[in-house]
C-alpha cells in the first residue's frame, strides 16, 4: 500500500511539479495499491482549484469518485492515533491532516507515503517504518 499525502496527490495531478513525472510513474505501475486517506480530500480539493483552476479539481473530484483513487474511510481509529502522534510529536505542529495520514500508514502497513513533506514524515518513527516518496524512489 502507497498511503498519498496532500503535496504527493497535488504533484502527481500538477505537470508542473518537480516531482509530478517521478510519482506519476509510479502512481501509473500500481494504481490499486494507492490509498487517500480521507483527511486529505478537502485540502488536495482546496489547492488543486486554487494552483490549478475549477477544471482540474472538477477532473480530481471525478476520478475520486469513479473509483481511480481508494479513499480510506476508518475514521474515529485513525482519529485516536492521529492525536496521539500529534501529542508525541508536539514540536513539529503535525496537525490533523498529516497525523492522519500518518496513522492510516501504521494501520494499513504502508510501504510508502506519497509525501513532499520530508520535514514532519521524516522526523516521526511510525510502524512499519514506511519510505517517503518521492525521496525514497530509486532512479528519481
Amino acid at each position: 500500500m502507497i498511503v498519498a499525502d496532500t503535496g504527493g496527490v497535488i504533484a502527481l495531478i500538477d505537470r508542473d511539479d518537480k516531482c509530478h513525472e517521478v510519482l506519476r510513474r509510479a502512481f501509473e505501475s500500481a494504481p490499486e495499491d494507492w490509498l487517500l486517506p480521507w483527511a486529505i480530500l478537502p485540502e488536495v480539493d482546496h489547492i488543486v482549484t486554487a494552483r490549478l483552476g475549477r477544471n482540474a479539481a472538477l477532473r480530481f473530484r471525478e476520478d475520486v469518485g469513479q473509483g481511480l483513487f481508494t479513499v480510506e474511510w476508518n475514521g474515529a481509529a485513525d482519529i485516536v492515533r492521529a492525536l496521539e502522534l500529534d501529542a508525541l510529536y508536539a514540536d513539529l505542529d503535525l496537525g490533523l491532516v498529516d497525523a492522519v495520514v500518518m496513522a492510516t500508514a501504521e494501520r494499513v502497513g504502508a510501504r510508502a507515503i506519497a509525501t513532499l513533506d520530508v520535514r514532519d514524515f521524516g522526523s516521526v518513527s511510525l510502524a512499519g517504518d514506511p519510505e517517503l516518496w518521492p525521496r525514497d524512489l530509486p532512479h528519481r
